[in-house]
């Protein structure tokens, strides 16, 4: 590859990493539309489910990257919908802990089946050396984003 051309290989890849990003998220997103889950469902379901212990609101609102008001909103849908709960932190009692529900566990493994499915549909032509390879490098790639925020 000549300078050029790394150079503008190197010029799409943000765009190319936000636009395959996206994508994925809406076919799994239609995949998913039939449990009664919206995008910021499943997304919140999925963050609270490989969250190490519950987490708090703020916690949360970062990670979907949303603002308190839009996550309180969220929040409201899933308590109605019997997903969550949330319960005051008892080191602070201003904030929130989002505890998932029994029934979430469940749905949680069938939002894991749906979404390993179309992983493997995704990635069907790539070999596991490419695979393996890709996931470095956006770990690597992500890594130094992280330590410049």
């Amino acid at each position: 590859m000549t300078n050029s051309n790394e150079r503008q290989a190197a010029d799409v890849i943000g765009i190319l990493l936000h636009e395959t990003a996206h994508s994925w998220r809406i076919a799994l997103d239609k995949r998913l539309r039939p449990l009664g889950l919206s995008q910021a469902k499943w997304r919140a379901l999925m963050i609270l489910g490989r969250a190490e212990e519950n987490i708090t609101q703020r916690d949360l609102a970062e990670r979907l990257g949303v603002e308190g008001p839009t996550l309180v909103r969220l929040l409201d849908r899933l308590e109605a919908d019997d997903w969550v709960e949330r319960r005051a932190c008892t080191d602070d009692r201003r904030s929130k802990r989002i505890h998932l529900r029994p029934r979430a566990r469940d749905l949680l493994k069938q939002i894991e089946t749906i979404a390993a499915d179309l992983r493997r549909e995704l990635l069907s032509d790539l070999k596991s050396e490419e695979v393996e390879a890709l996931a470095d490098m956006l770990t690597r790639i992500r890594g130094r984003a992280e330590d410049r925020t």
